[in-house]
């Protein structure tokens, strides 16, 4: 059985939320990620660390984060 779910990924001053399928079986390793959405949290993760914001976003939304000063 799958489930659809969103894994944040942030690097730097960047986060994506990036859909992902959650495999959930009888074993003691569920829920897990298909091998398709490993490959591409880590391209996504790879492309915020080097700032391809375009490469990034062809997988996910993409968030420019902003320090909020503390009063």
């Amino acid at each position: 059985m799958t489930r659809k779910s969103i894994k944040l990924i942030h690097e730097g001053r960047y986060a994506a939320e990036v859909p992902v399928e959650l495999i959930e079986d009888d074993t003691a390793w569920s829920p897990y990620l298909t091998p398709a959405d490993v490959t591409k949290l880590d391209i996504v993760r790879l492309a915020l660390r080097r700032g391809d914001i375009a490469e990034a976003a062809k997988h996910g939304h993409v968030f420019e984060l902003t320090p909020v000063a503390a009063k």
